[in-house]
């Protein structure tokens, strides 16, 4: 039976309980007439008569029985499915994938998602660490984060987080053994933590900039690693400079653990954005995960939650 006949079988089934054409015509918001040529047009199709007419009521024939008790059933699961579906729109659940680096996970995403998860049981997340430039689509993810608004055009971006600084960082002992650098290009000249990227293979150079000048640095050192926090670590042990958000470090600065670099060269960079395919309407869930990520910059009045 063809997609299309749905309504037909829709017909039948309310005939069938209902015994009468009149009554199925008023249940289904259709005309008598109209309903009376479905089924006719119906048993056309299958080449069976499933329906007694009478002048009073209506029967089932044996055919007419045995479709009741296959298809009655099934478009009942569908019709209780498609109210389940929605449903959504008002109790979000669902699986939610983001992929983004770790250290927008631990200072941004996870803070806030966790609260949402406490709130909405129904909502799954699943968060993959990944610096590279992650296809979102390709990828089966519902959800990527970069800093910045420059994105695919047919992608929306939604600022998650303020504006952060990349700063350079040691352990003390390590800049005992030798002197601070002075400028960027010192750094050559230094042992330092190194990040690998994973969309090209190569390693991260440093960016500085300084009353409008910009300048990239390749540096070299003992380690390698994919991971910020790996990366601090590597410093906080005396392995060399580690180039690091700030905001990350400030702790162990402020401990003694760690001393600053190069801070009048540090970049400011614009905060985290979330982005997800340009689609309408977005699923529930997702909806809900923006609108919990959604930056809201100090002062500002959280935007009142809807659903």
């Amino acid at each position: 039976m063809a997609m299309e006949n749905l309504n037909d079988l829709r017909g039948f089934v309310m005939v069938a309980h209902e015994r009468s054409f009149t009554r199925a015509a008023a249940r289904l918001g259709v005309s008598r007439s109209a309903l009376s040529h479905a089924m006719l047009a119906l048993e056309a199709r299958l080449g069976v008569r499933l329906l007694t007419r009478t002048t009073r009521n209506v029967a089932l024939t044996e055919a007419g029985q045995r479709l009741l008790a296959t298809a009655g059933p099934r478009l009942s699961e569908i019709d209780d499915e498609l109210a389940a579906l929605r449903a959504l729109q008002d109790k979000p659940a669902g699986t939610v994938r983001i992929t983004a680096h770790d250290h927008a996970i631990q200072t941004v995403l996870w803070p806030r998602l966790s609260r949402l998860l406490l709130e909405q049981p129904g909502i799954n997340v699943e968060l993959s660490v990944d610096y590279g430039l992650t296809n979102i689509v390709a990828q089966n993810f519902d959800a990527g984060v970069r800093v910045g608004d420059i994105i695919d055009k047919d992608m929306i971006a939604v600022r998650i987080g303020p504006d952060f600084r990349m700063g350079v960082f040691a352990a003390p002992a390590y800049l005992r053994a030798q002197a601070a650098p002075a400028r960027p290009r010192d750094l050559t000249q230094h042992r330092c933590v190194n990040l690998r990227l994973p969309t090209h293979g190569g390693l991260y150079a440093w960016e500085f900039e300084r009353g409008g000048r910009q300048v990239r640095v390749r540096v070299d050192g003992q380690t390698v690693f994919n991971n910020t926090f790996l990366m601090m670590q590597a410093a906080l042990d005396g392995l060399g400079l580690a180039y690091v958000p700030a905001d990350l470090a400030q702790p162990h600065v402020a401990t003694g653990a760690l001393a600053p670099v190069l801070q009048e060269w540090w970049p400011q960079h614009s905060g985290y954005h979330l982005y997800y395919p340009n689609r309408s309407p977005i699923a529930p869930a997702l909806a809900r995960v923006v609108e919990a990520l959604r930056y809201q910059p100090p002062g500002r009045k959280p935007r009142a939650r809807r659903g």
